[in-house]
């Protein structure tokens, strides 16, 4: 038994298009059209940072987190803990630092 189509359209087959044009403006001229396939396109990366993984462990994160939150408190409304890993770097004294790291 076949199927009657409840609608002439799916507005969800045309979803990246939608999704794009509500997010991110509208599709720039010559993108594909919705179910076209898509094409890896070589996208230019920032260069002057690069996003790394570490490791740490809870304790000194939790303290990590409340030197920004005491920063915040203090009217640094931007302070966030890369900006305070930064502001530590540039402070850090290498013959201070202990040898049991």
């Amino acid at each position: 038994m076949k199927e009657d189509k409840l609608m002439a359209h799916d507005p969800l087959s045309d979803a990246d298009s939608i999704l794009s044009e509500e997010y991110y403006g509208k599709r720039a001229a010559g993108a594909a059209p919705a179910g076209a396939p898509k094409v890896a396109k070589a996208q230019q990366r920032p260069t002057h940072y690069k996003v790394i993984c570490i490791s740490m462990y809870t304790k000194d994160l939790e303290k990590l987190d409340q030197l920004v939150s005491d920063l915040k408190a203090r009217g640094l409304t931007k302070a966030n803990r890369s900006a305070l890993i930064r502001a530590a770097l540039d402070q850090v004294d290498l013959d201070r630092v202990p040898r049991g790291i």
